[in-house]
């Protein structure tokens, strides 16, 4: 199932994820911020299991910013998780 959500903290405007019925990240489009960094990400992340992405994720800060691309995808996960 694909999800959408607003970032906050951070450049990018839009993380889209794409987790199947086995909790495991298919796609993965962060829109806005970083672009090669974002496409790396994606491609790292593609066939993980979206807990263990979570976990290896969350926390990770951008420059004097407490939060970063990768842990507001942490926290997204976690939400899809909860519900799921």
């Amino acid at each position: 199932m694909t999800y959408s959500f607003t970032p906050r903290g951070i450049c990018a405007r839009e993380i889209i994820v794409d987790v199947d019925d086995q909790g495991v990240i298919q796609d993965l489009q962060i829109v806005g911020g970083c672009d090669g960094n974002h496409k790396g990400l994606a491609s790292l992340l593609r066939g993980m299991k979206a807990r263990d992405a979570m976990e290896r994720l969350k926390g990770i800060s951008c420059g004097p910013r407490p939060t970063s691309c990768p842990d507001q995808l942490a926290q997204g996960l976690e939400k899809i998780l909860a519900q799921n």
